[in-house]
């Protein structure tokens, strides 16, 4: 095995207009989760205190929150497709958003403003389950395409929600070109990918205000425990709009005193850790296949609103090798004594990973001092999704694959 160290670069980046810091402005948040708390399938997920390893790793708290129970689904991604189709169903109606509830959104009335169409994605499996999920729950369609090597337990929960789901024989990245240009040529077709592009923005942005009520229940969570603010917020990337909808919320919700930004992303597949690297603010892109257990992390061509928030507001650009996440994996799996346990996939482990190596590894000891971690940190980490491959899950939690390096 390849002996692969953990990268990380301090952002130097000069900082952009931050135009795009208004997409997730407290006010946007707010009609996300109004719209997700319209459904019935609606809870706030857990967050999982871990007093017991904050105090074993030297921080003042350290909270997880802990994505497994969105929807009954085990991933947040739900959140930020069904807000777009309803964002974009408002539009399509003439209708302000806050009209969108699940009871209209599910009516006859709607069947006559709106009729049906159908949500094409590019996913490895939460993104496109989400989307299954919402289309199938309020009458529409849709039809999803999985890069190669996608997991069939994933391909399963997306079938099952009534979509056209194939496994193509591509990377991420062409998938999701392949949906955009099946959408363009369908009538009612459209494309509903967290990715934007030129000329491509008003749909992703919808995706990122969706993340924010993940973002906006944890900073709650979080005040209710007695914490007012976390002092360091660490978020995964594949193309940035998951780390781009939370550095920007709290950034918003905190603006005269944000806390401490860390975007972390899989080794095989950093492209804004490299665009950090660069340092001259434009994106990079990483193609090939992108190897990574971190499936929901493999995406190599920046989202451009993402990238706009992040390179802005993040402190440190953090590039994780797969062993980071399924060393994370472990540290949730099997708690301290009094600690909850959280069931945390690849993609969402790798926060709880690098936190408990950067802890406790003194090699790492110049990238804990660039964060400020100390005795006084209150940190706040999102596990996006729950054992959703389950047999890799028993292999790395149980079995020990991708050990410590």
């Amino acid at each position: 095995m390849s002996h692969s160290k953990i990268e990380w670069v301090e952002n130097r980046m000069e900082k952009s207009a931050d135009e795009h810091l208004s997409i997730m402005s407290l006010e946007h948040v707010a009609a996300a989760r109004a719209f997700h708390g319209s459904f019935p399938q609606y809870s706030v997920t857990p967050l999982a205190k871990l007093d017991a390893l904050a105090s074993e790793l030297g921080l003042a708290n350290l909270a997880v929150k802990d994505e497994s129970y969105r929807f009954g689904l085990n991933a947040f991604k739900v959140l930020g497709g069904s807000f777009a189709m309803a964002s974009y169903i408002a539009e399509k109606t003439g209708k302000p958003v806050s009209e969108m509830t699940y009871d209209y959104l599910t009516s006859d009335e709607l069947a006559r403003d709106f009729g049906q169409a159908t949500f094409f994605t590019a996913t490895d499996g939460n993104h496109g389950r989400g989307v299954a999920w919402a289309a199938n729950k309020l009458g529409q369609k849709a039809v999803v395409h999985m890069p190669k090597g996608s997991v069939k337990s994933r391909f399963d929960n997306i079938a099952k929600e009534g979509a056209t789901v194939t496994i193509e024989d591509v990377n991420y990245d062409e998938c999701v070109r392949m949906a955009a240009a099946e959408a363009d040529a369908c009538e009612n077709g459209v494309i509903v990918q967290d990715t934007a592009w030129e000329g491509y923005e008003e749909i992703p942005s919808w995706i990122m205000e969706g993340y924010g009520t993940m973002a906006s229940e944890a900073a709650e969570q979080y005040a209710a425990a007695g914490v007012e603010r976390p002092t360091h917020v660490f978020v995964q990337a594949g193309v940035g709009s998951l780390a781009g909808a939370v550095v920007g919320y709290f950034a918003n919700l905190f603006p005269d005193n944000p806390p401490t930004f860390v975007v972390m992303e899989a080794s095989e597949a950093a492209c804004l850790y490299k665009g950090a690297v660069a340092g001259d603010g434009d994106p990079r892109i990483v193609d090939g296949d992108m190897p990574t257990i971190m499936a929901g992390l493999a995406c190599g061509e920046p989202n451009t609103l993402g990238w706009d928030i992040l390179r802005n507001h993040v402190k440190v650009f953090v590039s994780c090798p797969d062993w980071v996440a399924a060393r994370g994996m472990r540290v949730l799996g099997a708690p301290l004594s009094g600690d909850p346990r959280v069931i945390s996939g690849e993609s969402g482990a790798v926060g709880a990973g690098l936190i408990d190596t950067i802890m406790t590894d003194e090699s790492y000891a110049g990238l804990r001092e660039a964060i400020g971690l100390d005795e006084t940190s209150s940190v706040l980490l999102f596990s996006t999704e729950g054992d959703t491959d389950p047999v890799n899950y028993r292999k790395v939690v149980w079995d020990g694959a991708y050990p410590a390096e």
